[in-house]
């Protein structure tokens, strides 16, 4: 590949433009236009509109209107990011119909990961268990009922497509049962396009554990260790953690083979991320994310591997070992551990509603072992209502994981960000409490420490 075009915005497709950079390719950034002024449209070698009279995210949604341009501007290949586009099954469809590389898993891998019921048959053909729960999808309200009397209540009534903690709601009893299978329905129509969700049983207290894997078109298929991304809040990750710092490696080399034996059982291409709920010395498959992940970044980080640079080369067809040169498994290592904070433009203060408007002041810091992914973070930026909240990725790595803490409340405290509210006093109480320190915060951690709102 010669050109690529990324099908996102702002952080992610400024990442992906460095790693086209470093490659030798040139890069097609696209922008809605709302987007006019945004930093990544410039960080592209060129660029074009999209979605021209549609809303802002819809611009990006465009399909057509992103192949259109990507075949006017001569790109061999399409990289969606994360979010967006990246885990449509038609768009990448389109892409190879109209002989353009999608740089990420295959139509195939897409089709099963995009479908929560399919990746749990998946896993279980693999010899993976997963947390019991409904043969398929449920289509009354008492098919969820009738779950819960034969495996108890709490459960939770769960999108079949997509994801991000949207439509999917716990119930403890019949009353929340009723009310959250029809909110559930209609979270995910109006989030993915179909209303179909399952039942399982709600595990509710446990880490939440991923995987990242890259395998390439070879057969090859290895682990970079695991992520902590139990910290989270209305399922939504807030602080990553690489690796897990209360694993131990006899549950660590588990936890990884497992992942790698699903992946390896269908043949999976690119780099994607096995997610596990880990209850004591029991853990339980959850889902596959086809895709990179935002916290991709902490295990660059750890492993000192670029994974958005090996996405693009096994879309090229190279070899994971010989052509691309990542270690064979044994010879995979981490150093230290990495924690990434989003920082973002919401008031925790007011239950994290959005803010807008002008960036008077931002300063950002950093130092030795500090990253920084940024999007549209400058002093004049305007944030406005229309796209994620996200304003910078705050990672750290260090030694041992009180010195990336360490790390962390230093640069969350040298931050000045004015104009807009942010969640930095918020992650700095996060980052700073007994819990997390201790490396054992589970996923009920934000909603069970009022503390942590204590500004």
């Amino acid at each position: 590949m010669k050109k690529i075009l990324v099908a996102n915005r702002g952080e992610i497709a400024i990442r992906v433009f460095r790693a086209c950079a470093e490659l030798g390719i040139k890069t097609v950034g696209i922008y809605a236009a709302e987007d006019e002024y945004s930093v990544h449209r410039f960080k592209a070698d060129e660029a074009y509109l999209v979605g021209k009279g549609k809303r802002p995210i819809d611009a990006y949604l465009d399909i057509e209107d992103i192949i259109r341009t990507a075949k006017k501007a001569g790109a061999q290949g399409i990289h969606p990011g994360y979010g967006f586009l990246s885990e449509n099954l038609g768009f990448a469809q389109r892409c190879e119909e109209e002989g353009l590389i999608f740089i990420g898993p295959s139509t195939h891998h897409l089709d099963i990961f995009g479908d929560k019921i399919k990746a749990k048959a998946a896993a279980v053909e693999a010899g993976i268990q997963s947390i019991p729960g409904s043969d398929g999808p449920v289509d009354t309200v008492e098919e969820v009922l009738d779950f819960a009397k034969t495996h108890e209540y709490p459960i939770m009534i769960k999108a079949a497509l997509g994801g991000g903690g949207r439509g999917m709601r716990v119930a403890h009893d019949e009353k929340e049962a009723r009310d959250g299978y029809e909110r559930a329905k209609s979270e995910a129509k109006a989030a993915f396009g179909s209303d179909e969700v399952y039942v399982e049983k709600y595990i509710s207290n446990p880490k939440h554990i991923e995987v990242q894997i890259l395998g390439d078109k070879h057969g090859n298929v290895v682990h970079l260790f695991e992520r902590d991304c139990s910290v989270q809040r209305r399922h939504q990750k807030v602080v990553e953690v690489a690796p897990c710092v209360a694993m131990d490696e006899a549950q660590r080399e588990k936890i990884c083979q497992a992942a790698v034996q699903l992946m390896k059982h269908v043949g999976y291409i690119n780099a994607g991320t096995v997610e596990f709920l880990v209850e004591g010395d029991k853990f339980y498959f959850i889902e596959v994310n086809p895709r990179v992940q935002v916290e991709h970044t902490i295990t660059e980080m750890i492993t000192n591997l670029d994974i958005v640079t090996t996405q693009i080369l096994i879309a090229q067809g190279k070899d994971l070992h010989k052509e691309i040169g990542i270690p064979q498994q044994k010879d995979i290592r981490f150093e230290g551990v990495a924690i990434q904070c989003r920082v973002t433009t919401e008031d925790p203060a007011n239950q994290f509603m959005p803010d807008t408007g002008k960036i008077d002041t931002y300063r950002s810091r950093g130092g030795f072992g500090v990253r920084l992914d940024v999007g549209n973070a400058y002093a004049g930026a305007v944030v406005t209502p229309y796209f994620d909240s996200l304003l910078v990725k705050v990672c750290t790595h260090a030694a041992t994981f009180d010195q990336a803490i360490q790390k962390m409340m230093r640069c969350l405290k040298e931050f000045r960000v004015r104009g807009v509210k942010t969640n930095i006093l918020f992650m700095r109480n996060v980052v700073s409490h007994p819990a997390f320190r201790s490396g054992e915060a589970k996923t009920t951690f934000i909603d069970n420490t009022p503390e942590l709102f204590d500004f």
